[in-house]
């Protein structure tokens, strides 16, 4: 051969060389690591389902062609581990499930850069306390999952950690002060599990942090002093937990801050933020309530232009609303509701365009409400309940996006007014309870068909029910109980007949002086009912058999009527019932035995009535109280004294 020829042969094997290099990825060892196969093969022997499939088609020693597992092409050994619960590719979406246990042997993959089982749901065990030996993790997901015990300090040791996820486990302890040692991390999510002991003052070193979410846990003590450290965080939230003490005034450092929740815990002081024009800037999302907050709603909160939400509900917050809240712009959903709150809504709230919630119930606020907040064009829910208002200003029905009215509590007098029967926007919600409204209620009411809720509780309404309620085509709750209301409630029966089993959910109507309308239950429009109170009234004769329909109901109060003859067993095939109450009729005859079927019944009131013979033997019957039976001079047996022979 030629020297040409051996020149021209040379150059085409290391071609044909280099195309098989290309064509495998670069140059990957066919076999896994042992250290790495070792890994991967025992924590796919402590799975014992897989609802996605994956582990089974882990076969052989190539485990770098496994799905899920990727590997650095250059030295074979595995870098990534993908084995989320949550699969989402260009064809389906599937949430899919492991089952087992987490086995150590994962941190035998010491080149490992990102190991995902988030969302995995049935993944069991502990952290392996040889996590540290993972000194190249980047991101680690853990979420979702059944995971419990604490969090080992070797974690401290993974320096290169951008992303660590380890929330909705059965985690618990104290969070490790070396988790203040990751300061590569950007985000640190441990929500919803169950750490104990207080939150690190060292977490205010992770200076690269953009998000941290403690929220759903059992930390107590303070909030770090130096937390506005901080200065690339984004979302804080650290609800839902024990915290106590003061919200530490460095949060005014929180520069890129857009998402602060606070809320349910025991935090109190005042609010110290922000103290200049300026700060904070971005925040958006302010939640702090449920805390005991104290002093008054400070002006610079006006500050705050970016402002969407906010809610400082149920604190102790007192004094006049600043009126520099009405340069809250953006805002969209205000919550001031069971404060100490005094004075009058300010006119600048009439500057709050977007606005499209206002909750300011619970608290001391004087009416008149000023006329400036008729130009609230997007305001759907409006929540006045429990002031002194003493009156509904005519504007608030003329407002065009308003369809939930809450006005309970507000000292109205005289009959419900008449403005609200034709608004701009359907109402479908409106709570008028807890007033001094007088009369009857109107025949225009059932012109309201996309009502939901109707509360007209604790008035003095009298009169009988108009048969137009039965044009309530979508209402699901009605209450109007401790009234003076006569006649009939056949009417109630009749709603929402254009739904199959009817639209109610939850229906009182105790307290008042019904005396006739249960045997319209047979019209079977009860049938999604889940609370039935109908105590307290004038009703008599016997109960019809047709409430067996009621087959969702989990409450039933017919207690303090008039009610007689014997108990229908068709009660007994209310099946989800958990309360019934029957005391203080005039039931005859026996207990049907067929009351043992009532398996969820957690309260039992069949006292003062006029039954006889033995209580049937059996739960749940014989988990209640005497006081459950007495009143019920022919009954015997267990709990009441043994029947005689």
């Amino acid at each position: 051969m030629t020297k040409m020829g051996c020149q021209m042969l040379w150059l085409l094997l290391a071609l044909t060389l280099m195309m098989a290099t290309v064509s495998t990825g670069g140059s990957i060892v066919e076999e896994c690591d042992p250290g790495d196969l070792k890994g991967l093969a025992s924590f796919r022997g402590g799975i014992h389902m897989d609802t996605s499939g994956r582990l089974a088609k882990w076969v052989g020693r190539r485990c770098c062609r496994w799905q899920g597992v990727s590997c650095n092409n250059e030295t074979g050994r595995v870098t990534e581990v993908h084995l989320p619960g949550f699969i989402s590719t260009a064809d389906f979406v599937f949430q899919s499930q492991m089952e087992g246990w987490f086995s150590p042997s994962i941190t035998l993959l010491t080149s490992l850069e990102v190991l995902d089982l988030g969302g995995l749901a049935g993944l069991s065990g502990r952290i392996p306390t040889s996590i540290g030996r993972l000194k190249n993790l980047r991101k680690l997901y853990l979420y979702g999952n059944k995971l419990r015990g604490s969090v080992p300090e070797s974690i401290g040791k993974l320096l290169k950690l951008e992303e660590l996820h380890m929330h909705e486990n059965r985690l618990s302890g104290f969070l490790p002060p070396n988790l203040g040692c990751l300061k590569n991390l950007n985000a640190l999510l441990l929500h919803s599990n169950r750490f104990t002991g207080s939150i690190p003052a060292s977490f205010s070193n992770l200076t690269n942090l953009v998000h941290l979410d403690l929220h759903d846990n059992s930390l107590t003590g303070h909030i770090p002093q130096n937390i506005g450290d901080l200065q690339l965080l984004k979302e804080l939230d650290l609800s839902d937990n024990l915290l106590n003490g003061e919200i530490p005034a460095s949060v005014n450092n929180l520069t890129s801050i857009s998402v602060m929740y606070l809320d349910a815990n025991h935090l109190e002081g005042e609010i110290p933020f922000p103290s200049n024009y300026g700060q904070m800037p971005l925040l958006g999302f302010l939640r702090l309530q449920n805390n005991q907050l104290g002093g008054k709603i400070p002006p610079n909160l006006g500050y705050l232009v970016s402002l969407q939400r906010v809610s400082l509900e149920n604190n102790r917050l007192e004094g006049a609303i600043p009126s520099s809240l009405g340069n809250l712009e953006a805002l969209t959903e205000l919550y001031l509701s069971g404060n100490k709150l005094s004075g009058v809504i300010p006119k600048s709230f009439g500057q709050l365009s977007h606005l499209i919630l206002l909750t300011l119930s619970h608290n001391s606020i004087q009416g008149p409400l000023p006329n400036e907040m008729s130009a609230l064009q997007n305001l759907q829910t409006l929540d006045l309940s429990f002031n002194s208002l003493n009156s509904i200003p005519r504007w608030v029905a003329e407002l065009p996006s308003l369809s939930r009215i809450y006005f309970a509590g507000c000292g109205i007098k005289g009959q419900i007014p008449d403005m609200l029967k034709s608004t701009p926007s359907p109402i479908q919600e409106l709570d008028l309870s807890a007033n001094d409204l007088t009369g009857g209620i109107p025949a225009w009411m059932g012109s309201l068909t996309q009502l939901y809720s109707l509360n007209l509780s604790r008035n003095h309404l009298s009169s009988s029910i108009p048969a137009s309620v039965a044009d309530f085509q979508e209402l699901g709750v009605l209450d109007l109980h401790s009234n003076n209301i006569t006649g009939s409630m056949e009417h109630v029966f009749k709603i929402g007949t254009s739904f199959p089993g009817g639209s109610l959910t939850y229906v009182d109507l105790s307290d008042n002086s019904f005396t006739s309308g249960i045997q319209q239950i047979s019209v079977g429009t009860l049938e999604r009912v889940v609370y039935l109170n109908l105590s307290h009234n004038l009703q008599e004769g016997k109960l019809p058999t047709s409430m067996e329909k009621l087959k969702a109901l989990q409450s039933l109060d017919l207690s303090y009527n008039k009610f007689g003859f014997g108990l229908v067993e068709a009660l007994a095939n209310l099946t989800h019932l958990e309360t019934l109450k029957l005391q203080r009729n005039q039931f005859t005859g026996r207990i049907p035995a067929e009351f043992l079927n009532l398996k969820n019944l957690k309260d039992l009131d069949l006292s003062d009535n006029l039954l006889v013979g033995e209580i049937p033997a059996g739960k749940p019957l014989s988990d209640f109280p005497q006081s459950c039976f007495t009143g019920n001079t022919g009954l015997c047996g267990k709990p009441l004294s043994p029947c005689k022979s």
